[in-house]
């Protein structure tokens, strides 16, 4: 006996648009600029080489003040400032490891020079050495700079990012230390706002944030950051508001208007969002993220050709993504296009085994493609993340029913007609009907007694 049935499950393509919010700002990494020793003139144990090795490095002339470095380190093996210089020379020259090991000299040489202890951070910094870059870091915070004051604001600057993975409340206080040396300076309130999302500490985060855009009205990290949180704290308006300054201030900013156009769909401006989503597409054809959120517009405008052909590209540039699987099988599912629908929701639970949503769409589409079999054990795969639904319960009846597993059909049937209450008239009418040929013996239970 053929069984005719209508799955009473939707279909649902979860697509989080504040989630996937692109993170523009960017942390900034302590860079080498580094610093000379300022010294009006030499004192009586500098030896000429190092005068003349400094006049050549004024000049560019590397190779020359090498050379004459070498001999003054040969001549005076304790002479911190050759060392200082030669370190100076290695690293404007991209040898990074002598350039550390000549700053090491200088350090050991002359303990508390300021430039030199920078330096020899910053290089170990960038060589990934953290831990021993953060001790010279440290010492260089508590000297005085020959030079530039402001330089004091940087290795505050510098330490907090080589001990933010180790000590972010450490971080922090080298960022507002920087901040209060150089009162004017940027970029230690957007480290601190960046080290603060990270720890989902919104609100100081936002205020980081602010302040850095109003010492800088114009700075894209600022107000792109102040939109990543507020998205994150849903409070879209604001983060529109955020993403059109950037824009205003660079109209060829794509990744700000994809993320508007997220932020505008969020806030149910659907037509918006995807004027926005579509130009940024058109700028970069290449981003598949867009194209999954614009795709999710034009399935809620009943453009599926439209939306198929967005999902389809995501798939073909994320073919690892269970988001960009799930949406194309789900769709698909939409427009009964079954056994591609399968193959596509098979592909995002293999991804991500416990995607719960696709597990129920999966035994949609294999219950239309007579493969019961794996319709029930998707449903089962289901259940281990979601409850039981009368939406469920019917689909595993339908799916026994047809598989002539009269016990279990006759079961799910009956948990069905229990927790609809009349919700689904149509499958609630079928599951009697079918009760009674399955169950003759108490088909009195399952008649619908007339008033």
């Amino acid at each position: 006996m053929s069984i005719h049935r209508r799955s009473a499950l939707v279909l649902t393509v979860a697509m989080a648009v504040a989630s996937s919010v692109c993170a523009f700002a960017q942390q900034s990494k302590p860079t080498i600029r580094h610093h000379r020793v300022a010294e009006e003139v030499p004192d009586d144990s500098t030896s000429p080489e190092v005068v003349q090795a400094e006049t050549a490095m004024e000049h560019q002339d590397f190779a020359k003040a090498e050379s004459l470095l070498q001999k003054a380190v040969a001549a005076q093996p304790n002479d911190y400032r050759a060392w200082f210089d030669l370190g100076y020379v290695y690293n404007a020259t991209h040898r990074d490891s002598q350039a550390i090991d000549a700053y090491r000299k200088a350090v050991a040489a002359k303990p508390d020079v300021f430039e030199s202890n920078l330096n020899l951070g910053l290089l170990l910094a960038r060589q990934g050495n953290n831990t021993e870059a953060a001790q010279y870091l440290k010492v260089a915070t508590q000297l005085k700079p020959t030079g530039n004051p402001e330089a004091v604001a940087r290795a505050w600057q510098s330490l907090g990012h080589v001990v933010e993975s180790s000590d972010p409340q450490q971080a922090l206080a080298a960022f507002a230390e920087a901040a209060r040396l150089n009162p004017k300076a940027v970029d230690p309130h957007l480290s601190a706002a960046i080290l603060l999302e990270k720890q989902n500490n919104l609100d100081a985060a936002a205020r980081e944030f602010q302040t850095a855009a109003d010492l800088d009205p114009k700075s894209p990290e600022a107000l792109a950051g102040l939109a990543n949180v507020y998205s994150k704290q849903q409070k879209f308006a604001e983060a529109e508001a955020a993403l059109r300054k950037v824009l205003a201030a660079d109209p060829q900013n794509n990744n700000a208007r994809v993320q508007l156009g997220r932020v505008l769909a969020a806030e149910g401006k659907s037509a918006e969002a995807a004027q926005e989503l579509q130009a940024g597409l058109k700028a970069d054809p290449n981003d598949p993220r867009a194209a999954l959120e614009l795709g999710t517009l034009y399935l809620e405008a009943n453009k599926y050709t439209e939306a198929e052909q967005q999902f389809r590209f995501a798939v073909q540039k994320l073919p690892q993504d269970a988001d960009a699987h799930y949406a194309l099988g789900s769709l698909l599912m939409h427009v009964r296009k079954y056994p591609e629908a399968q193959q596509e929701l098979l592909a995002a639970v293999k991804i991500k085994p416990d995607m719960a949503e696709a597990y129920g769409n999966l035994a949609v589409v294999a219950s239309e493609n007579k493969n019961y079999e794996l319709a029930v054990k998707a449903l089962d795969a289901r259940a281990r993340y979601l409850p039981e639904s009368p939406a469920s319960y019917f689909l595993r009846a339908t799916c026994f029913d047809n598989l002539k597993a009269v016990k279990q059909a006759v079961e799910y049937y009956q948990r069905f007609l229990a927790a609809d209450a009349g919700a689904l008239p149509d499958q609630e009418w079928q599951a009697r009907h079918r009760l009674i040929a399955l169950d003759p013996q108490h088909a009195d239970k399952y008649e619908v007694k007339k008033k």
